[in-house]
């Protein structure tokens, strides 16, 4: 059961998820056979904490998967995430929900375009939700697509001029529309592949889709139309793009791999260093910290094999949206963890306690040394402060792939096995 989140909005992303097979007015859903709960939230006059955290919890049991479509203002200059009634309803979901498997909360990663960075949008950037983007029937991103190195996968949607090449769904009053789009439109196609997938294998926890989305997503012929994020491999040989994750989702590969799943085991929060001296930051260089870790080693939190890796920061500026941060792993996969924002002009607020997050070093060895770099990429001059930064690593003490056997040698799960193996009789 999946359970949308918004008039013909929700009604256009709910059909995308469940419309009926055959049904002889419209296209038909990615998972047909499921069942969809619509919550009623965005449609008050106002919204406050409890509205949204009421929703979030919404029949947590009966409802596996939830799918938003929404979230802060895309202007460019927005930073804002989930307050706190919300974030621990979403917590106590992924922790207690579908009966201690954890609810799935699928986001699409926003429609800010290239001026906007969804690192900066807490709930798409959450290490609780799966983060969706979106590319156009060609392969490239659309022209409203966000870029940030929390995003785990993209579907497609429409982007490409003519909004009749839409997504074509279910509309109001029994119609039909073929324009429904935005990561709006992406976000649901993903909720349905993960039904597909809970079908398959009803016993996978939240974490479990979050894996098979990694080793199941596909480069494909996805590109950046501006040439300005490349395809890179991360330590253990996955590849990974700034806008699109890991790849588009591919639901016949993910099916067949959660049929013979193993859950993976279970996950540490290791705090794995900070450095708490205020550093300026000036035009025209890089300021460099390092965090030195043993992730945890010895402890009862070891992190050996990462998921998500956050870098919560403290900092502000003569103009916020000039700030970059970029974030490298021991085994030299560098994440850009916060990119420029032309319509950012703030110089009050800046980040306080920020956690900027990446799924790029997914699957590495975190032991090492960790840099940050931060610098302002602006033709005037610009000032500020980087008043702190404090390392949290998340994964598994032990290998999580060890108990599955690769379809085939040239599979992700194969590679990242092997490297998880290699690193072992080191």
């Amino acid at each position: 059961t999946i359970s949308l989140i918004s008039c013909s909005h929700g009604t256009r992303c709910a059909g995308e998820v469940a419309a009926a097979r055959d049904n002889g007015i419209c296209g038909v859903g990615v998972a047909y056979d499921s069942k969809i709960a619509g919550i009623r939230m965005l449609d008050q006059p106002y919204m406050t904490d409890l509205i949204e955290a009421n929703s979030m919890g919404h029949e947590p049991h009966k409802i596996h998967i939830y799918s938003a479509s929404w979230g802060p203002t895309d202007d460019g200059k927005t930073v804002d995430g989930p307050r706190n009634a919300t974030m621990r309803a979403i917590v106590q979901g992924v922790n207690e929900g579908r009966n201690g498997l954890g609810n799935i909360y699928v986001w699409a990663s926003g429609d800010g375009g290239e001026e906007d960075d969804c690192n900066c949008d807490g709930y798409a950037a959450s290490m609780w939700t799966i983060s969706i983007n979106s590319a156009i029937n060609d392969g490239q991103n659309a022209h409203y697509d966000e870029s940030c190195s929390s995003t785990l996968a993209s579907t497609f949607s429409n982007g490409a001029k003519d909004p009749n090449t839409g997504v074509a769904t279910t509309d109001l009053y029994g119609k039909c529309t073929t324009t429904h789009s935005g990561t709006s439109a992406a976000a649901p196609e993903a909720a349905g592949v993960f039904a597909l997938a809970l079908e398959a294998n009803p016993l996978l926890t939240w974490r479990d889709i979050q894996h098979l989305t990694v080793l199941t997503s596909k480069r494909n012929s996805l590109f950046d139309a501006k040439n300005r994020f490349h395809w890179t491999m991360n330590g253990v040989g996955l590849e990974f793009n700034h806008l699109f994750g890991f790849g588009v989702l591919d639901a016949g590969a993910m099916v067949i791999l959660a049929k013979q799943w193993r859950s993976v085991p279970a996950r540490y929060h290791c705090e794995a260093g900070e450095i708490v001296e205020p550093q300026p930051i000036y035009t025209g260089r890089s300021i460099f910290l390092e965090i030195k870790t043993d992730s945890c080693k010895g402890t009862d939190t070891e992190v050996n094999y990462l998921e998500h890796v956050q870098a919560v920061i403290s900092a502000n500026a003569t103009r916020r949206g000039d700030l970059e941060l970029f974030l490298t792993s021991p085994l030299g996969t560098r994440s850009m963890i916060l990119s420029r924002r032309a319509n950012d002009d703030d110089h009050r607020d800046g980040f306080t306690k920020w956690p900027f997050m990446t799924t790029h070093s997914w699957g590495e060895y975190p032991h090492g040394t960790w840099k940050l770099e931060a610098r302002f990429n602006s033709p005037q001059a610009r000032s500020g402060w980087l008043l702190e930064w404090s390392l949290v690593l998340h994964g598994t003490k032990e290998a999580p792939y060890r108990t599955l056997s690769p379809a085939s040698p040239h599979s992700k799960l194969a590679i990242v096995k092997k490297a998880h193996e290699d690193r072992k009789m080191k």
